[in-house]
């Protein structure tokens, strides 16, 4: 299974914004560890979901920037002529 670790800086800040969601959004308080556990299941539940979703994202990229490539290239090839013997 495909753990994701994140910067303990960045995970601080997700923390914060779930403990903010939770009083705006619901009017409702959780601790810091409540939210740390939220984060941890998110990330497991969603994170393979959001992973593949960016790889499939890359790929079409890539595919797009081969495209391109692969007319620049025939835009080069020189013209040649049929010779008769």
């Amino acid at each position: 299974m495909l753990t994701i670790k994140l910067p303990k800086e960045e995970k601080a800040e997700i923390i914060r914004s779930v403990q903010a969601y939770f009083e705006e959004e619901r009017s409702e308080s959780i601790g810091e560890l409540a939210a740390d556990q939220l984060v941890d299941f998110m990330i497991e539940a969603l994170g393979p979901f959001i992973y593949n979703k960016a790889l499939d994202d890359s790929r079409q990229v890539i595919n797009e920037k081969m495209l391109q490539l692969e007319d620049e290239l025939y835009v080069l090839e020189k013209p040649t002529q049929n010779r008769k013997r």
